[in-house]
């Protein structure tokens, strides 16, 4: 036996109950997390505990989120999507009416009493996913063989998106149209016509930022962030002068400057530079590496359930892998200066309620159609028939 094929015979989860490696990352994810907003919003507030505490009540709760989903069969979920969908579409609308306006953007319905208030947007990941999975699983051959049939998925985007862009969000615009693409892309839509849909998206968001002295203030500061380092580019240089101080291993757990009401949104946006301030590039690398192991894990996950003929929870893992990897490539980019400042958490560490609690019911979906994939027997599936052919019992 070789040496690759016994290394990977030690790493593999064939012969395990679930896949442990996603296990790893995301409980690696989270506990540094809850670490680094404890020391991240240290000196916000009278009591230092404050977030540490919101943080680790988030952090339990989309632990039994995580463990409900895997309770639930994949099939509820894909009986349901368009009504999930529909769900979300109306609360998106509903907090453009209600919502609480922070930043100039309305993204949260304040809840009664002590509860948090709810970033709509994260929520309606979920819905996204579920029909676009849905969609994708039951016109599998229709998107395979007739370029034009991925009309309705973009169709579909163009309401959530448009309501995002009237919030305005436009990073949950990005997240949700770099999902759909994935999706589409993963399930053999015309590469051409993606393609020439990404360029048009792309233009019309060029348009957005011209259009917009915020937006367009904001990529002018991307370009040269010293050049208004006190006021449209203080985010940026705040966070490249915290990404200097941590060096190869960092000024140390609990020792960052810029966390000192210097660095906006430290524990939240931006903490990420924190991470590498305090943890170094050796720290930076580490979270790149958990986030990629994890996203890995996750398109493995579709991947077997495709080829064992489970596609809804195929489909379903691939939109969940592309949301997590475009949320977390924007934030880090953000952190350090490879993209214009936008207000996007970083999954499973970042704190937010809302965030916390949605990337939980991810993490418990993967897992639910990993257990399916492993503990059900080979589906008959068609996904190379039309609707217009007879099935297979």
């Amino acid at each position: 036996m070789s040496r690759v094929q016994r290394i990977r015979d030690a790493l593999t989860t064939r012969h395990l109950p679930s896949d442990v490696w996603l296990i790893v990352a995301a409980v690696a994810l989270a506990g540094l997390g809850w670490v680094m907003v404890s020391s991240a919003s240290v000196g916000l507030l009278e009591n230092s505990y404050h977030y540490a505490r919101q943080h680790g009540i988030f952090l339990f709760l989309a632990i039994l989120a995580c463990f409900f989903m895997l309770c639930v069969p994949m099939e509820a979920w894909r009986q349901n999507a368009a009504l999930i969908l529909l769900v979300s579409i109306f609360m998106l609308a509903l907090v453009l009416l209600i919502g609480q306006e922070v930043n100039g953007s309305k993204r949260w319905i304040s809840l009664p009493g002590p509860l948090p208030s709810l970033q709509v947007s994260e929520l309606g990941k979920i819905g996204l996913i579920f029909y676009m999975a849905a969609f994708m699983s039951r016109f599998t051959y229709d998107l395979r063989r007739r370029a034009l049939s991925m009309w309705r998925p973009l169709a579909v985007l163009a309401v959530p998106a448009g309501l995002l862009f009237l919030a305005p969000d436009f990073g949950g615009m990005v997240v949700y149209t770099v999902c759909v693409i994935g999706m589409l892309m993963m399930s053999g839509a015309s590469l051409t016509l993606l393609f020439g849909s990404g360029g048009v998206l792309a233009a019309g968001a060029v348009m957005m930022v011209v259009m917009e002295p915020y937006r367009l203030a904001r990529w002018t500061s991307f370009l040269d962030p010293w050049a208004d380092q006190f006021a449209t580019g203080y985010q940026l240089t705040q966070a490249l002068i915290a990404f200097g101080r941590g060096h190869v291993t960092g000024t140390g757990l609990g020792n960052s400057v810029q966390k000192l009401h210097y660095l906006p949104e430290a524990h939240t946006d931006f903490i990420f530079a924190v991470i590498a301030e305090e943890l170094g590039m050796i720290g930076a690398i580490l979270v790149v590496l958990l986030f990629t192991l994890l996203i890995t894990r996750a398109m493995l996950i579709g991947r077997r359930a495709e080829l064992a003929g489970h596609l809804f929870g195929a489909y379903v893992s691939y939109g969940i892998g592309f949301v997590i990897a475009a949320q977390a490539f924007i934030n880090m980019a953000v952190s350090s200066g490879l993209l214009p400042t936008k207000g996007l958490t970083l999954p499973l560490i970042s704190y937010g309620g809302s965030s916390l609690l949605v990337t939980g019911i991810m993490i418990g979906l993967l897992l639910r159609v990993d257990a399916e994939t492993r503990h059900r027997p080979r589906r008959v599936s068609t996904p190379y028939k039309s609707r217009h052919e007879p099935r297979l019992s």
